[in-house]
């Protein structure tokens, strides 16, 4: 795109680029528009790795995850919206809606901890546990 608007508006001779002066707005807004495309790239690489932090460790089995689960949670739902990388910047830049996508996320948070009894490990979770009266069906014991 720089080389086009270079072309376009500038004068090579020789191996050197001489302008118009009156065009250099033309170059600034290129470089203004490749700045502005960088930044919404990294707060959407930003705002993709806290949602895949939130959903990959809302079952933490480490405090490791436990900790990266919660920092993602509490970035989601801060409403702070001084700081330029908060949640609510990212998502207004985005034009996307932050309300919406708490809302969903928590639902989903929700919806994952109703059934996550059915998949905990054994120390002292429910976990799935096979009868030995019909030998196919399941149910779920507290073991200790």
């Amino acid at each position: 795109m720089l080389r086009k608007v270079i072309y376009e508006h500038g004068l090579v001779t020789d191996g050197w680029i001489s302008f118009d002066p009156a065009d250099a707005g033309a170059i600034e807004q290129v470089f203004k528009k490749d700045i502005r495309e960088g930044e919404e790239r990294l707060m959407l690489a930003v705002l993709q790795d806290a949602v895949d932090c939130f959903q990959t460790f809302v079952l933490p089995k480490t405090e490791r995850e436990k900790k990266l689960f919660q920092e993602a949670e509490d970035w989601i739902l801060e409403k702070n919206s001084e700081w330029f990388f908060s949640f609510e910047n990212i998502c207004e830049t985005l034009q996307l809606h932050p309300d919406y996508i708490r809302q969903g996320l928590l639902c989903w948070k929700e919806a994952k901890l109703k059934v996550s009894p059915l998949h905990e490990n054994s120390t002292g979770r429910s976990k799935l546990v096979k009868t030995g009266a019909s030998g196919s069906s399941v149910r779920v014991s507290k073991t200790a």
